[in-house]
């Protein structure tokens, strides 16, 4: 018989974790490479470890009873802290983070990111970077859950967290648009709430997935088109498929070209504060990684900062 911990090992959850998602012990085995028996042995050997039943026999599919979704959820986290002392060792050892997770909000410009991207890759360092896409709440969520080592594109008001540093990056202004054969784009004068509530909003997802989310720009009782990012609400607008505000780096080439018309509204012209933040590893800067020194040591130029919230078109 097992050991409490034994029964608790990567491999172990693994297997259980595959016969919840396939639905079956069969199913499981095949995708596994073990006959069904081994398979059952080793799922009972952990039941019995435990003293509980993880899957309820009696179902026609191999569900999960209680206990076994708990394990399953708090055997996650357990892998994620495992994962988390592998990266520390390694780390330790040689400076350099096995990876590195950086989420990007919606409104930071791509392609300075990947022009980043392109100046990590030429030093040779053995650190994998992982690009997330977040918005709103999420963007901060990613950073304090420790799902990302660094967030670009946090709101600058938030009240940094133990162990979470923030800096600010600069103001970004929006500005409302519509596409020319959008209703709005025809009245004349500054717009107000009773003139854009009938006309529908193009919105972004907050993509917390904790938290609470939050909305901007949405009227009570007004029709809303949710997206995924700020390049489809972009899209949307150009299509007049709904109204909005948008960063105006991203909309000008646009408007120039006669795609998108700015109108005034009479709500408060919106002008928001950016921030990044990163996950501090130890008492000072010195003691993050290599590779995390390197992203913020480009963060503390000015005009890089600068063109994350303003440079979205190729030159």
């Amino acid at each position: 018989m097992q050991n409490t911990r034994g029964a608790l090992s990567p491999e172990n959850l693994h297997l259980i974790d595959t016969v919840a998602r396939l639905g079956s012990m069969a199913a499981a085995a095949r995708d596994l490479g073990l006959v069904p028996s081994a398979l059952t042995y080793r799922v009972r050997q952990v039941e019995d470890a435990l003293d509980v039943l993880l899957f309820d026999r009696s179902a026609r599919r191999a569900k999960l009873t209680p206990a076994g979704a708990e394990l399953l959820r708090a055997g996650e986290h357990l892998l994620h802290e495992l994962d988390a002392v592998a990266q520390r060792v390694k780390r330790i050892a040689t400076g350099w983070e096995p990876q590195l997770t950086i989420a990007a909000d919606a409104i930071i410009a791509r392609t300075t990111l990947f022009e980043l991207c392109e100046a990590f890759y030429t030093l040779g360092a053995p650190t994998q970077l992982k690009l997330r896409t977040e918005t709103l709440t999420g963007t901060w969520e990613s950073v304090l859950s420790g799902a990302a080592d660094l967030a670009l594109g946090v709101s600058a008001d938030l009240t940094p967290s133990t162990g979470i540093e923030l800096t600010d990056m600069g103001q970004l202004p929006f500005v409302f648009v519509v596409a020319p054969h959008h209703p709005l784009a025809a009245l004349e004068g500054r717009l107000s709430d009773a003139q854009l509530q009938p006309h529908r909003v193009v919105a972004v997802a907050d993509s917390t997935q904790r938290g609470r989310s939050i909305s901007l720009g949405i009227l009570p009782g007004q029709d809303v088109l949710t997206v995924p990012t700020m390049q489809h609400k972009l899209e949307a607008q150009l299509r007049g498929l709904g109204c909005g505000f948008l960063p105006q780096p991203l909309v000008q080439p646009y408007i120039d070209a006669g795609l998108l018309v700015i109108k005034a509204v009479a709500r408060p012209s919106r002008v928001i504060r950016v921030a990044y933040a990163w996950r501090v590893s130890g008492q000072s800067r010195n003691d993050d990684g290599r590779a995390l020194r390197w992203w913020l040591e480009q963060l503390r130029h000015r005009n890089t900062r600068q063109a994350l919230l303003e440079n979205h078109h190729r030159s």
